[in-house]
């Protein structure tokens, strides 16, 4: 295994492009007559570097003696202040990274005499944020896989891992994911959903959080997710349209088991985009249009059960899905005057989902077939949500206050149809489940730059409702547990309040944030459940953040965070209804759950040179109750039960490494390297659906982590190639493990019609050999499983900007 991973480090070609994030701080000022403290209009500001006296930038006061010199590289410099009848004034200043505004609040001038000049500058920092708390990708330098979805697109980013349809950061999917900095319903609220339908087309870049600040919400102790979507703000009228279509599951890579209906082979995918802009005066308005279609192999499953009595059950479970994503964005933003703006915007996501699958049970030598569990699930989900954002500037540059409002509207409406074939008789079942989820969000902030910094403070507020109502229709022969449906409500009260300090010189910068959240949590269950009772929670908890980092030199600094976060139960994992998706691993929500908390604790250098960069952190968390799905039975039935449980404490320490080099001007690459040990103690636990019984678990613990490597080359006849090589360690999943994994993606993209068209190919886990193989240990029985989901496909893409 270290031969094969030593092989892969050298041999594997790598690099993603981190976008580089531009870092544009603005200095601001007052000047004052020292005898009367008479504001001075058109002095002249000169900024000159300390090091040598070179002209910087310069700019003079308005008719209130202010000023402001903006795009100021980082870096230590001198003021140089002068104006006729007074006499000049030399004042230090250093410029960090750490906040774009700074405000020098009143200099003053004694009368006497002098001179004056004039000019602008630009400047731009690298893809790791100066913080070392933020990563910030583009997509569109994301050659190895355009034109698929969000989830695609993330598993090459360093620290992101996918696992069973979700983003794990440092081997953790408790991640929050944002959209344009907001939890909407289309990427949930609380645990992330339907990253996979969202189109990457619509996105311009994502930033990868892993220490926030008191200023986000505290959910998530892995980090944060901040979906960007595109928005042009060029003068006149212009935009993009594009066009892509693509094929997976080119082979079958294992036959299905006896008789069930055909696995997908060569589905079809297809993705036209259109983004709009106008822009004049005072008023912009932008549109973005997105439609995805895909066929998908989505699960093929299989699983081979052995049970402490000798029975032994292989099955196959073989999902083929169709589904249909439209998204759409509108808004305007409108320009009141040089200190006011207003911005408005909706918008609108269906999701449609077809999904038709077979389940077949075997014997151990698969010579008898015991069981054909046949599904057609039928599921939209619809989301509305309406933003409106105004912000005021205040005087001095850098000064704001923003006051947002958010409504979400978000239905879920899903129905399954079975057949269940015995070897003496066939059954019929059906269920409908219908969610209504309402979300009410209002939040104030304040930004307050300072000489040396800034302060945030801001308050939130969300309501948050979704009555949920599932009826199920037995048949004939029905396995469906009818007593457990009916209604449920959950509703969801957060007031919370957050002040975040930073402050920074030339050898060190300190960030210092505490929020306070009020929590009110209220599940209230049909009186007629079989099982669960209405129940709830409430918390009043701090969250504090502190990040202190020394500058080495201009090109090395330390750093070290410090975090607390939670992780509330969504409303799916309370949810009290029995899930039939696998006939005989039937899934159930706790509504006995309760938060997980999480402290995180980070150290981490980063040093740069003329054409690369190294990024190194050594990383800690713990978790208090943490929160996992647990697999038992009740015998004498050899069904399966996953509920969401709390269980001990759980521990996360690791490494993390990123390394960028610029080789040539046509080749460069990026290597991350994330190692890590995950360990949950022993626990014990009462779970109490379909019947109460005990389950006890031993401590669990392994060390794994991750490898990407990507290379992007820059051809000749403006074409751009990326090969990534990703490699996978095995990793523990509740009561067990997931085995290695390997990919290679590769990329292509050539610029077209003087760089306003663009025509690129794709081609995801070429060699075909990304498969999920799991070993689960429960109570009076094991199961293995390996699933040949649908991860090879070739996509060919052609945009246009206007």
């Amino acid at each position: 295994m270290k031969t094969r991973i030593l092989l892969l480090i050298i041999v594997q070609l790598l690099a993603f492009s981190m976008a580089n994030a531009q870092t544009s701080v603005a200095v601001s000022g007052i000047i004052k007559n020292q005898s009367n403290k008479a504001p001075l209009p058109f002095v002249n500001v000169v900024l000159k570097a300390e090091k040598d006296s070179a002209f910087v930038g310069g700019t003079f006061t308005n008719e209130e003696g202010r000023f402001s010199l903006s795009k100021i590289k980082p870096g230590n410099y001198y003021l140089e202040v002068s104006y006729i009848g007074y006499a000049t004034k030399k004042q230090p200043l250093f410029v960090g990274s750490l906040t774009n505004y700074l405000d020098l609040n009143t200099i003053e001038l004694t009368e006497q005499f002098t001179s004056l000049n004039e000019v602008v500058i630009t400047a731009k920092t690298d893809e790791i944020s100066e913080q070392m708390d933020k990563k910030t990708f583009a997509l569109k330098d994301n050659i190895s896989q355009g034109g698929g979805s969000v989830l695609q697109a993330m598993q090459n980013l360093p620290s992101v891992t996918v696992q069973d349809g979700k983003v794990q950061l440092r081997g953790n999917d408790k991640v929050t994911v944002l959209i344009d900095g907001k939890q909407t319903a289309l990427t949930g609220f609380g645990s992330q959903t339907g990253l996979d339908n969202i189109p990457a087309s619509a996105i311009e870049k994502i930033e990868i959080i892993n220490n926030p600040s008191a200023k986000y919400d505290a959910n998530g102790n892995a980090g944060i997710i901040n979906i960007i979507y595109k928005k042009n703000k060029k003068d006149g009228f212009n935009g993009k349209i594009g066009l892509t279509g693509g094929l997976g599951s080119l082979w079958v890579r294992r036959q299905n088991l006896p008789t069930i209906r055909p696995q997908y082979t060569f589905t079809p995918k297809i993705n036209p985009n259109l983004s709009l802009n106008y822009r004049k005066d005072k008023v912009n308005l932008f549109f973005q249009g997105d439609y995805l279609y895909t066929e998908t192999l989505n699960k093929n499953e299989f699983v081979t059960r052995n049970y402490d009595n000798g029975d032994v059950i292989s099955s196959q479970l073989k999902r083929n899905r169709n589904t249909h994503f439209t998204t759409l964005k509108s808004g305007i933003d409108y320009a009141i005057n040089d200190q006011n703006s207003l911005t408005i915007s909706g918008i609108f996501g269906s999701e449609k989902i077809i999904d038709r699958g077979d389940q077949p049970f075997f014997d151990g030598d698969l010579l008898k077939r015991k069981r054909l569990w046949q599904f057609l699930e039928d599921e939209l989900k619809t989301t509305w949500m309406a933003t409106a954002s105004y912000q005021h500037k205040f005087r001095e540059a850098g000064h704001l206050l923003n006051v947002g409002f958010n409504y979400t509207f978000h239905r879920e409406d899903e129905k399954y149809f079975y057949d269940n074939f015995l070897p003496t008789s066939t059954g019929t079942d059906a269920f409908k489940l219908l969610s209504d989820e309402q979300v009410y969000d209002f939040n104030f902030d304040y930004i307050k730059p300072l000489k040396y910094g800034r302060i945030e403070t801001g308050i939130k507020l969300r309501n948050r409702n979704i009555p949920t109502n599932m009826l199920f229709i037995p048949g004939a022969n029905s396995v469906l547990d009818i007593n457990a449906g009916g209604w449920a409500t959950y509703r969801e009260l957060i007031p919370a309040v957050y002040g975040n300090y930073v402050f920074e010189n030339r050898k060190w910068e300190a960030e210092l944030g505490l929020r306070v959240e009020y929590v009110r949590i209220q599940y209230d269950v049909n009186p007629n459940h079989k099982v669960y009772k209405s129940d709830g929670y409430n918390y009043t908890q701090p969250f504090p953040n502190l990040r202190v980092a020394y500058k080495i030199n201009d090109n090395n600094k330390l750093s070290v965070f410090y975090t607390r976060r939670v992780d509330r139960p969504n409303e799916v994992d309370i949810r009290i209804f029995p899930k039939y998706d696998d006939a005989e691993i039937i899934k159930v929500g706790n509504p006995a759950l309760r938060p997980q908390f999480t402290t995180s604790m980070e150290l981490g250098y980063k040093t740069n040179w003329k054409t690369g960069s190294l990024y190194n952190a050594i990383y800690h968390r713990f978790a208090d109750g943490t929160i996992t799905r647990i697999s038992s039975t009740v015998p004498p039935s050899n069904l399966i039960y996953a509920t969401f449980q709390n269980v001990n404490r759980s521990y996360n320490t690791g490494i993390e490494m990123v390394l960028a080099q610029e080789m040539t001007d046509w080749y460069s690459f990026n290597i991350n390297l994330n190692a890590y040990r995950n360990q949950i103690d022993a626990f014990t636990v009462e779970n109490k659906y379909p019947s109460t019984h005990l389950f006890t678990a031993n401590k669990q613990e392994i060390f794994s982590g991750n490898i990407k490597l990507n290379n992007t080359f820059r051809l000749p006849e403006n074409i751009d190639a990326q090969l990534t090589v990703i490699y996978l360690a095995p990793d523990i999943i509740p009561q067990g493990k997931i085995k290695a994994r390997f990919s290679v993606d590769l990329g292509l993209k050539k610029a077209i019609q003087n760089g306003k068209g663009e025509l690129f190919f794709n081609a995801t886990d070429v060699l075909n050999t990304m498969v999920l193989k799991k070993e689960i240990t429960g109570q009076a029985f094991n199961y293995t499983s390996i699933d040949y989901y649908e991860t090879q496909v070739t996509r060919l893409g052609y945009s246009y900007k206007f």
